[in-house]
């Protein structure tokens, strides 16, 4: 799903990583990466310059006081991020795409893993360099014109560097395997038990295991939301 941003805006933005990542940090998001399709094919995109954007440390706070969250409709978190990255692309002069919204469905996964910054775990889930499993990836926007962007920071996933693989072994009922697949039925049914309590407000176990997820200072409280979504009750 995209949101196309205002064309005299695009045509007279100087658009910068910098420029993209100081109005996204004001907006309680974080770039969690980049790319130029032209060197690093990527599906629906041919040029030009395409930046991730997930949920920061100010997220929270700001979605709470936001319209979305308090008007009772359905999707809040689906609406604010349509609402404030539409609203970034059109100042920034690109065009906005969403993880949501479909059929059809925004490559997300494939731009991800193509920005070099995120990788796919043993458990089949992506891990970030940064905020490891703590994944909130609200939205894309896309530039036509290539501008600089850093350097991935890791060469390789950092689960090569991770023997222990804690993200296998602290799910309680081994719903994640080596390779996969994802047992979701029995994560399903263990969060319907008292037991799964646990996991319901303070979030998956094995994305808190992974080592890298303890950088991403989650708010509790958006954890607890995004499961209440995962599993509703």
């Amino acid at each position: 799903m995209s949101h196309n941003g205002n064309p005299a805006a695009r045509q007279s933005s100087a658009a910068s990583y910098a420029a993209a990542e100081t109005a996204a940090a004001g907006a309680g998001l974080a770039l969690q990466g980049a790319l130029h399709p032209a060197r690093r094919p990527v599906q629906a995109l041919e040029g030009g310059t395409l930046l991730l954007l997930g949920t920061g440390s100010a997220f929270w706070p700001l979605f709470q006081s936001s319209l979305e969250c308090l008007d009772g409709a359905p999707d809040p978190v689906d609406r604010w991020s349509a609402r404030v990255i539409g609203a970034l692309a059109d100042t920034l002069g690109g065009t906005a795409y969403f993880p949501f919204g479909g059929p059809p469905h925004t490559p997300f996964i494939n731009w991800a893993l193509g920005t070099g910054r995120f990788f796919t775990s043993p458990s089949q889930m992506l891990v970030h360099d940064s905020a490891g499993m703590m994944i909130s990836m609200r939205g894309a926007i896309h530039f036509e014109q290539e501008f600089d962007i850093p350097p991935a920071p890791l060469a390789q996933s950092p689960c090569d560097s991770c023997p222990s693989r804690p993200c296998l072994a602290a799910c309680p009922v081994s719903a994640l395997a080596d390779g996969g697949p994802y047992d979701l039925a029995a994560c399903h049914a263990y969060l319907d038990t008292s037991a799964g309590a646990g996991c319901m407000s303070g979030g998956c176990l094995a994305r808190l295991a992974c080592p890298l997820s303890r950088t991403a200072r989650r708010d509790p409280g958006q954890t607890a939301h995004h499961m209440r979504h995962f599993h509703p009750q």
